[in-house]
């Protein structure tokens, strides 16, 4: 269940040290926008040192590197591979072979630390014009591909557009990227929300993602967590018209009945699926199998 993904520099070692306090489900450890150049080998150390020695509890691991167009991305991976993070997370994602010549070297690495072939997953991060056009495309490349990852700010900028609260300029991004993620049956997440203040702000577009159908969000700030984590968390009342939904169906079976109906509405394939996912997503979160209390 990735309803936040927090994104954390991975050349701060107070905001590392306490990562798992803060809440989020993912953590991203970014060695690539959050670090100049200068200071990419002692962010490495940072990380790998962090990475092996702290406990970040239920938190997922996620290691933003650098992109494959810079002589810092094999480096990235042979720091931080060795200490088996969930995802890698490579930027400026443009088109299939991009993925294609990580997986490669991934497994390669894989092969020489004696790590699981093709356990360490891939976060894409689309966030130019040709990575949006070709998401589909990226989302099938590799097997390795866990989700795509909208990045706004750098795609407003090669868009050549103004990155706004309401954001009109990115609605096109933002329906392609849920598209080909969902064609390709993988996971989408949603570009952060910059503004640290505005939670009100924040509230609304996180639920204007959900509602487009995405997995979740990411966050820049800490304040941002909990407001994401309960935007993308099924409500009382979702948790319970899912229920009803298994309910009446085992009903239906008991009685031989073939149509079904809940609160005057047919109940179809597509509300069961709905249904279905509620309850996966809610007996994660609060470690509770709704299922069974359906039967």
């Amino acid at each position: 269940m990735r309803r936040t993904m927090l994104f954390l520099p991975s050349n701060n070692p107070n905001m590392i040290c306490n990562g798992g306090l803060l809440g989020a489900d993912s953590l991203i450890f970014d060695l690539e926008d959050a670090v100049a150049p200068d200071q990419k080998d002692a962010a490495r150390e940072l990380l790998k040192n962090a990475l092996g020695s702290l406990n970040f509890g239920k938190c997922e691991i996620i290691v933003r590197i650098n992109g494959l167009d810079t002589p810092y991305w094999e480096e990235d991976l042979e720091y931080i591979l060795p200490l088996k993070p969930d995802m890698i997370m490579p930027p400026k994602v443009s088109g299939g072979d991009y993925i294609r010549t990580l997986d490669q070297k991934l497994t390669e690495l894989e092969a020489k630390f004696g790590i699981p072939a093709g356990s360490t997953r891939i976060l894409a991060l689309l966030e130019t014009a040709q990575g949006v056009e070709n998401a589909y495309e990226i989302a099938r490349a590799s097997k390795r591909m866990m989700g795509l990852f909208l990045g706004a700010e750098d795609l407003s900028a090669d868009l050549r557009c103004k990155r706004t609260k309401e954001g009109s300029e990115i609605l096109y991004a933002r329906g392609r990227l849920v598209c080909a993620a969902r064609a390709a049956g993988i996971e989408v997440y949603d570009t952060p929300f910059t503004d640290v203040q505005d939670l009100d702000g924040l509230e609304k577009d996180a639920e204007f993602a959900k509602g487009l159908g995405f997995s979740g969000k990411a966050c820049i700030s800490p304040a941002h967590v909990d407001t994401v984590n309960r935007v993308f968390s099924p409500t009382p009342a979702d948790i319970q018209y899912a229920k009803d939904v298994f309910a009446v169906i085992a009903e239906a079976k008991r009685l031989g009945k073939g149509a079904i109906s809940l609160r005057g509405k047919m109940i179809d394939a597509p509300i069961v699926q709905r249904a279905r996912l509620v309850l996966e997503a809610a007996s994660e979160i609060e470690g509770v199998d709704y299922f069974a209390e359906t039967v």
